[in-house]
């Protein structure tokens, strides 16, 4: 039997699940905000942007060479040095932090950073006088205008760099380095998402989806040259192209506003860019733990968790981190070593068995749906490119450690596509900083 109050959460918590008939609602609602980012008369105002990477192929497993990668899309930054032969490479790099002051800083503060850090990994590599092609990831939303040009659109992620938004990323990168008397050569840009499809892709040749599920959410796919009324360029060949979807901002315009419950109204309200990224914010890890605690407060509030007593830290904004999902979620069945661990990281000490249980209960709602959202935008992407079988190469925090989420998304992926399409979930060893020097391989090879 349930307990009244087990029952109470279970109400309140309701809203947090999703049956396949919204997510297939999603799926459409998707679709449609697609075909509005492609068409030349709507992208303007379309909330799902749809970018052209300029990426046309994926590896042939042929490229040769040395190649160097930065790789920023979060609070940390990765140079790396990749030595392709063929199937094979090789590759050191090295993580660098990015303090907090830059995230919020001027752009040639945030570009002078990278270029020092760039500096000093070339010392440490001994590579002094050497000019390699270099490939780098840029992971927030950009217009790219060629393999080599790219304009912010507008910062996510935390960070607010002041003079970047509308200028272009490499030319800030270019200018920074020649500051710094380095020599490399900027060959192209890329996000994480078609740098995760380039990495997959090298070793499986049927990847045409990257995916990341980590600190933002977003994906890519190939699409048919003809279906991208927004290309301007000549077809040179190649008739297809990895779109950039930039799905985070999927629902700014209100369409979702049929799945927002009040925890994630609460959430938009209180970030950094209200009214933006609604999508990313139900899913990705920037906000997962924030979900959490905001229907935890809530639940303490109602009187149904930990005696009605809520700690000061538990009511302090961000404090429960999206690890604690994860840890939690990972005690097995009637076990709780985790969970009061994280729950004695909230100054909570008075937590029942029961408690332990529903605190359980609250996380795995959060992070189930955020994995059913992520299936219902994949499983939109197969049901459109109708290929007999994809693979889709996925990466970030949020999928590579909570326990259930490859699951989840492989049983409710399997669900809400056609049956004629089939799929498989490949993670990316590393797709953010390995596929920007692939891109760059495929960029020299294709110029040679």
């Amino acid at each position: 039997m349930l307990s009244d109050k087990k029952k109470a959460i279970e109400a309140f918590t309701r809203d947090l699940v999703l049956t396949n008939d919204q997510l297939n609602k999603v799926s459409s609602l998707l679709l449609h905000e697609f075909n509005c980012g492609l068409s030349k008369e709507t992208h303007n105002e379309a909330s799902v942007k749809m970018y052209p990477t300029f990426v046309q192929n994926v590896p042939s497993g042929l490229e040769q060479g040395r190649f160097l990668a930065l790789d920023l899309g979060g609070t940390n930054f990765r140079v790396l040095l990749i030595n392709l032969e063929g199937d094979k490479f090789h590759m050191d790099n090295v993580i660098y932090p990015i303090p907090q002051k830059i995230m919020l800083g001027s752009g040639n503060q945030l570009f002078d950073h990278i270029a020092d850090c760039l500096a000093n990994f070339m010392e440490k590599e001994a590579m002094k006088g050497e000019t390699l092609p270099l490939g780098f990831t840029f992971s927030f939303p950009c217009k790219q205008e060629g393999l080599t040009k790219a304009r912010l659109v507008t910062w996510t992620k935390g960070f607010r760099c002041a003079g970047v938004e509308g200028e272009d990323v490499v030319k800030l990168l270019r200018e920074a380095v020649l500051r710094k008397k380095i020599n490399i050569d900027v060959v192209a840009v890329v996000n994480d998402t078609t740098g995760t499809l380039m990495s997959c892709a090298h070793k499986n040749r049927e990847c045409r989806v990257g995916v990341i599920v980590g600190t933002g959410t977003n994906a890519c796919y190939m699409e048919k040259i003809e279906n991208v009324e927004t290309w301007e360029e000549d077809q040179n060949g190649s008739k297809q192209v990895i779109i950039n979807t930039e799905w985070g901002a999927f629902g700014d315009n209100g369409c979702l506003d049929f799945l927002c419950t009040r925890y994630d109204r609460e959430v938009d309200k209180a970030s950094l860019n209200t009214g933006k990224q609604i999508f990313e914010k139900m899913i990705s890890g920037m906000y997962m733990g924030e979900l959490v605690r905001r229907v935890l407060v809530h639940l303490v509030q109602e009187g149904l968790l930990f005696g009605g007593k809520c700690s000061k830290k538990l009511k302090e904004a961000n404090a429960f981190k999206t690890k604690y999902v994860s840890m939690i979620e990972s005690d097995g069945k009637h076990t709780y070593g985790n969970a009061r661990r994280v729950l004695a990281e909230m100054n909570i000490f008075n937590a029942t068995t029961d408690d332990l249980e529903n605190v359980k209960l609250v996380c795995s709602r959060v992070s189930t749906r955020a994995a059913f959202l992520v299936s219902a935008a994949i499983s939109c992407i197969l049901n459109r490119m109708k290929r007999p079988h994809t693979t889709v190469g996925v990466d970030g925090s949020v999928y590579r450690y909570h326990p259930y989420f490859h699951d989840l998304m492989e049983r409710k992926i399997s669900e809400l596509t056609a049956p004629d399409y089939k799929f498989d979930l490949m993670l990316s060893e590393d797709g953010s900083g390995r596929g920007a020097a692939l891109v760059a391989a495929v960029a020299v090879q294709t110029s040679q």
